[in-house]
């Protein structure tokens, strides 16, 4: 069948380009990247938060960070990572905290270089140019953070509001630990969509990019349930590390997740490249 075809010349496309352009490499990259930005990133938008007064949004950023971690991976983590957010910081404007902001944008140019090697593009844009833009990104993160933490916060006096004068709504309003994991997860979407389409050299089509997403988020929920599995059945990371377990578990799924995210952006470049050889074929026909 045509369409079986398709899919195998798509599949062996994005598979060989990743393996032979050191997918694999560039996957264990994103990875130490995304962790080492990570907690610079949250210290910055801790303290940005606390500079403009919303004291209680280090533990709500650590919930959107890290609810749609499996618990078994995040648990750990998130509770370090919430002592060290609370450490107060008043240093807003001082080197460290601009140091933070830095590091925190290096993920941004992982992801950005990672891309550019799965659509097959050279950057072309200067190294000034592609910071600025990392660090923009970093600043929209923390304020979209500090919003929907400000949501949060009221979402139980909204929930109230709606119970007592919204009687048919209340089966359908959940927990508050639900609608962190919805908007946890809209963040997510919200994000893989606006770094296909900004991040990379190029210009796409959201109509481009969609196929790369919605494996991704199939992939990150498949192998995130499937590593939980593990590591609850059969993993011996404790023994193995001891102390230094979490930070390797979190490593490893680190890599997994970013080895699915640029098989994404390999998806969406061989979906492209059958669509343009196909249109030539046909032109040449006509």
């Amino acid at each position: 069948m045509r369409w079986l075809v398709a899919v195998r010349r798509v599949l062996f496309d994005a598979l060989g380009h990743f393996n032979n352009d050191d997918g694999w490499a560039m996957s264990s990259h994103v990875a130490i990247s995304a962790l080492t930005a990570l907690f610079p990133f949250l210290i910055f938008a801790t303290t940005l938060a606390s500079f403009l007064g919303a004291e209680a949004f280090a533990e709500t950023a650590v919930h959107l960070v890290f609810d749609t971690w499996p618990a078994e991976i995040a648990a750990p983590i998130a509770h370090e990572v919430v002592n060290v957010l609370t450490v107060q910081r008043r240093d807003l404007l001082t080197f460290g905290v601009v140091l933070a902001a830095y590091f925190a944008s290096n993920g941004i140019e992982a992801l950005r270089t990672s891309l550019n090697r799965a659509y097959r593009v050279r950057e072309t844009r200067s190294f000034l140019h592609r910071r600025i833009q990392s660090l923009v990104f970093v600043l929209i993160a923390t304020l979209s953070f500090l919003a929907i933490s400000v949501l949060l916060i009221l979402a139980p006096l909204i929930e109230r509001f709606l119970d007592s004068h919204f009687v048919w709504i209340r089966p359908y309003l959940g927990t508050i630990t639900l609608w962190r994991f919805i908007i946890a997860a809209a963040v997510i979407v919200f994000g893989l969509v606006a770094v296909h389409v900004w991040l990379p050299a190029g210009r796409r089509r959201l109509t481009e990019i969609v196929p790369g997403i919605l494996f991704t988020l199939a992939g990150w929920l498949t192998g995130s349930t499937m590593f939980a599995a593990y590591l609850d059945k059969f993993s011996s990371y404790v023994t193995t590390y001891a102390g230094l377990a979490s930070i390797m578990i979190a490593i490893v799924f680190l890599y997994i997740n970013s080895v699915i995210f640029i098989l994404g952006g390999e998806l969406n470049a061989a979906i492209s490249r059958y669509l343009a050889g196909r249109a030539k074929v046909r032109r040449v026909r006509e």
